[in-house]
């Protein structure tokens, strides 16, 4: 079942006027990961309007699917890019989402096996409820493979609207999370 988006309102051609940081998370659990996770950071650094491009350690870590974890899934490389740029944050993730699709990415399974998953986690302190630009990303908070690639880049992290990074991290640590 292929999954189906409403089509994304005409990006606003202008930048932003001041740059805003990102964060992005990166993860790939088909092909060659590592190489297809480097290929996107590649990607997004030759970006208009992007620049100091910081990425963490790649983090090996266990498919995640709607009922938990599972070893028996082909595993993840993930990582998070924090981002530099003057794009607005509906045009940053339309370039994300079209540097999945150069990537093989086919949305046809929720939290399904992928090529490339790219995800803007964060953009400046904007918060958005919009179905079409979600930021904070609403998951985040509860992703120890988003947060721990986070603190590598950026120990002093915040996730708007949640807290610390690092004081989110230990709770799902301390509480046995996987995600």
């Amino acid at each position: 079942m292929t999954r189906r988006f409403p089509p994304m309102p005409a990006p606003d051609p202008r930048p932003s006027r001041e740059p805003v940081r990102a964060v992005v998370a990166l993860g790939s659990n088909l092909g060659d990961r590592a190489a297809t996770i480097d290929d996107a950071v590649a990607a997004i650094r030759r970006l208009p309007l992007v620049q100091d491009v910081t990425v963490s350690a790649p983090f090996e870590t266990v498919a995640l699917r709607p009922d938990g974890p599972d070893p028996d899934a082909p595993g993840y490389v993930n990582a998070v890019a924090l981002v530099t740029t003057r794009l607005g944050p509906s045009v940053l993730l339309g370039m994300l989402h079209a540097i999945e699709e150069q990537h093989g990415r086919v949305r046809t399974e929720r939290w399904g096996d992928r090529t490339l998953d790219l995800d803007l986690i964060a953009y400046g302190d904007l918060r958005s409820d919009d179905e079409r630009l979600q930021v904070p990303h609403p998951r985040a908070a509860e992703r120890l493979f988003v947060l721990e690639p986070w603190l590598d880049v950026d120990p002093d992290a915040v996730l708007p609207g949640r807290g610390r990074v690092a004081d989110l991290a230990a709770a799902l640590r301390s509480a046995g999370g996987a995600g």
